[in-house]
């Protein structure tokens, strides 16, 4: 069973990923902030991460980054998962290491293929 870190200050949202991904044999593991993200990347090495951009204190370009050119992160696929939804955003969030960026609200079937997608 692969395992998924979820980062993402908003319960809400937090609770929607968890469903779908549950619901897709997925593990979940969750974080609320980027910099708890980063830790527990470092902490426990999921297969994939989903990155939310907008969140106090260390935004999910931060966070991206500081995990992707980490020693031990740097393999972890980053998936961004944001409201921003202009190009500027989209290849920022590359430029910080994200393999794929996408737009909230998601859809499930489109997640979890995206998920499978980068894990390959």
């Amino acid at each position: 069973m692969a395992t998924v870190l979820v980062i993402d200050d908003s319960p809400s949202e937090m609770a929607k990923f968890r469903d779908m991904l549950s619901k897709n044999n997925f593990q979940v593991l969750e974080a609320s902030n980027g910099e708890q993200g980063c830790q527990m990347a470092a902490d426990h090495l999921p297969d994939v991460i989903l990155m939310d951009v907008v969140m106090p204190e260390m935004n999910g370009f931060q966070a991206t980054r500081k995990i992707t050119r980490g020693k031990t992160t740097a393999h972890i696929p980053v998936i961004m998962i944001s409201t921003k939804n202009q190009e500027t955003d989209r290849v920022w969030g590359k430029r910080q290491g994200a393999k794929e960026y996408m737009n909230k609200p998601v859809d499930e079937n489109g997640l979890v293929n995206m998920i499978r997608k980068v894990m390959e």
